[in-house]
């Protein structure tokens, strides 16, 4: 089974569009949320992701991730495979 991955952007964000294409080159589907104008569903995800209020924010597998420097530093790492593997 494939992982879950969700990540909230806003469309004209940068870093949204560099985690996006790491996501992508990795072949990873993704459910995304734009946020541009949707104050409730913004606030949705600083429940979920302990408040951090800045986009991206990734989840995988319910799992808060972080942003765009946390995705890439877990890539550089080699521990974002592991966590994309099937569940």
């Amino acid at each position: 089974m494939a992982p879950t991955v969700e990540i909230y952007i806003w469309s004209t964000c940068p870093f949204c569009v560099r985690a996006k294409a790491l996501l992508d080159r990795k072949g990873v589907q993704y459910t995304e949320y734009n946020l541009d104008g949707d104050e409730p569903g913004r606030m949705k995800m600083a429940e979920r992701s302990g408040g951090r209020r800045s986009v991206p924010q990734i989840f995988i597998n319910d799992q808060h991730i972080g942003g765009c420097d946390d995705i890439h530093a877990l890539d550089r790492a080699g521990k974002l495979d592991a966590l994309l593997q099937a569940s």
